[in-house]
């Protein structure tokens, strides 16, 4: 890759992430089946990737990689679950925003576990995400869908923290696409016995939404990333990677009619404006890199 092609990827590869509440939104499907379907069909994709693609690392995996992977597998179950809970109940808007609080969470579970000094800029962070939710929030009502869908969907950026934490724990041991396919095996076994039941009754259309979210949103655009990364620096990587709101909520308002309040947009660009702060922090500041993480989502 050259610098510009590099950055071409990157975009395409934010656009496609950005997709991943459209395409779950499209499908007619539960949660538990989307996201069976989303790893299986990224294992395949990425089993071919690892296959074919040249120079591609391969790790032999010790018992405390393992059990590292199967925690990240779980997490990020949990996490692709509650996202899509989130953007079935409350729609793709919104379900993307609340997703995208975790740079706050990040933050002060980094702090927590890793025993880590906060700074002043890091707490600006935090700040900025919480008055951004407040104003995504239609209103605080508990019997709102569109406030439910929001909880869910901050419960799914706190589950994505936990995860990036957790491959920053095991980073540098296993190659990033190694890890994905592993971490793609543990969420398809999980969700296999809620999603079997319902297999049967899924339309082929929704099999084609789910089988482009597994291969585009999932497995070619971590690997973009990846590859993106051996030309293009860490922190123009994860700046790039903030558009990943933007794309989803302008396709999702060209799509289903999703129009953002003023309220909602502000809210939306305090947010985004903190993912874009927190990915400088994380490339610039001292300490392990958590950026190859990012796109798990």
């Amino acid at each position: 890759m050259t610098p510009r092609t590099a950055l071409g990827a990157l975009h395409i590869g934010a656009l496609m992430f950005g997709l991943t509440g459209v395409f779950g939104k499209l499908a007619a499907a539960s949660p538990a089946i989307i996201v069976f379907g989303r790893a299986a069909f990224a294992v395949i994709a990425l089993a071919c990737f690892a296959r074919f693609a040249r120079n591609t690392p391969w790790q032999t995996l010790r018992a405390v990689d393992w059990r590292r992977l199967l925690l990240s597998g779980l997490l990020l179950a949990g996490h692709w679950v509650s996202f899509f809970i989130a953007v079935k109940i409350a729609g793709v808007a919104i379900a993307t925003l609340g997703f995208a609080s975790f740079p706050a969470f990040t933050v002060i579970l980094e702090g927590l576990i890793f025993r880590e000094r906060i700074r002043a800029n890091e707490i600006l962070l935090v700040v900025l995400v919480s008055v951004g939710l407040v104003l995504v929030t239609p209103d605080f009502d508990l019997a709102s869908e569109a406030t439910a869908g929001l909880l869910w969907a901050v419960g799914s950026g706190l589950l994505f923290a936990l995860l990036s934490l957790t491959n920053r724990a095991s980073s540098g041991r296993v190659p990033a696409v190694q890890a994905a396919l592993c971490q793609n095996v543990v969420v398809a076994l999980c969700l296999l016995p809620f999603a079997a039941p319902g297999l049967g009754e899924v339309r082929a259309l929704d099999w084609l939404w789910i089988g482009l979210l597994g291969v585009f949103c999932t497995a070619v655009a971590h690997s973009l990333f990846v590859a993106s990364l051996a030309v293009i620096k860490a922190r123009t990587a994860a700046i790039v990677f903030a558009l990943e709101p933007v794309y989803g909520i302008t396709v999702a308002w060209l799509l289903f009619g999703e129009n953002p309040t003023p309220r909602m947009l502000i809210g939306g660009a305090l947010i985004i404006v903190a993912i874009v702060v927190s990915s400088r922090l994380g490339s610039s500041g001292p300490g392990p890199k958590t950026t190859e993480t990012a796109p798990a989502h």
